[in-house]
């Protein structure tokens, strides 16, 4: 069993200290102990969100200033961090960056952001990440992505081949799109037999409006939980014991065909 907490938050644009802040704040009135294993997941550039025209200003080295903040929380209360990507910077560029921290207060794992979305400008300020972020809790294993990243199917099976049971997803996905956000989130649960963990911002922004409706999936693509569209801090336990049990019944993965797949015609 593992719990997952959806912490749903409006993010204030370019203000770090504001949104640790809103951070502290929702731990401190929501948080619950329990038996189970707690990771917690945060919308996608929580820190200062989408501030890309002074990013010089507000960028964070490394995801230093992040880590160490959420290193804290997650000794304090005792939990996982997971997702909830910054805005890095570092010599190579930017990154939209996604942090893993452990009830220890480390830093295990780390995800740059490989689709970037062009009508969000997103290319013309990140630099592409090359590599998955696969990682274990308490022996579960676990896989980590953003966003824009949920619309590529060959990706997300990429990290079911590789065994991942639980995939987190933080997201700044705005409202003129949150139908696909729902359609494909629940697909990527059910076509890779896995739980999906998703987290999206709520409020507004100079450019976008965000309604939240961030949602926890089964490997049936059952919706164990949707929020609604305004700052909400939810728990639920999950039992990875289905994804075994799915998988086993289903063998989907096992009866592909894939040198059939992207053959040209």
């Amino acid at each position: 069993m593992l719990r997952v907490g959806i912490m749903q938050i409006r993010i204030e644009t370019g203000n770090r200290e504001a949104n640790q802040n809103k951070v502290s704040a929702f731990l401190d009135m929501h948080y619950t102990k329990s038996e189970y294993t707690t990771a917690i997941v945060l919308p996608e550039i929580w820190d200062v969100g989408y501030a890309l025209s002074n990013k010089e200003s507000v960028g964070d080295s490394e995801g230093v200033i992040a880590a160490d903040f959420l290193g804290k929380l997650a000794k304090k209360y005792n939990v996982w961090f997971v997702g909830g990507s910054v805005l890095a910077k570092s010599e190579r560029g930017y990154f939209n960056r996604a942090l893993v921290i452990n009830p220890n207060g480390e830093l295990i794992a780390t995800y740059d952001k490989v689709h970037l979305i062009s009508i969000m400008d997103e290319d013309k300020h990140f630099q592409r990440g090359n590599k998955d972020c696969r990682f274990l809790i308490d022996n579960i294993k676990c896989g980590c992505v953003l966003c824009y990243d949920i619309r590529f199917c060959e990706w997300v099976r990429g990290y079911a081949l590789n065994g991942t049971e639980v995939l987190f997803v933080s997201a700044e996905w705005p409202e003129p799109r949150i139908d696909h956000w729902r359609a494909l989130l629940i697909a990527r649960a059910i076509e890779n037999q896995m739980y999906v963990v998703a987290c999206n911002m709520t409020g507004t922004t100079e450019k976008y409006n965000f309604v939240g409706k961030s949602l926890v999936v089964d490997p049936w693509g059952k919706i164990i939980y949707e929020a609604g569209k305004e700052e909400e801090f939810a728990f639920f336990a999950i039992n990875t014991e289905e994804v075994k049990k799915v998988r086993s019944f289903l063998p989907v993965l096992k009866e592909r065909v894939p040198e059939l797949y992207f053959n040209k015609i």
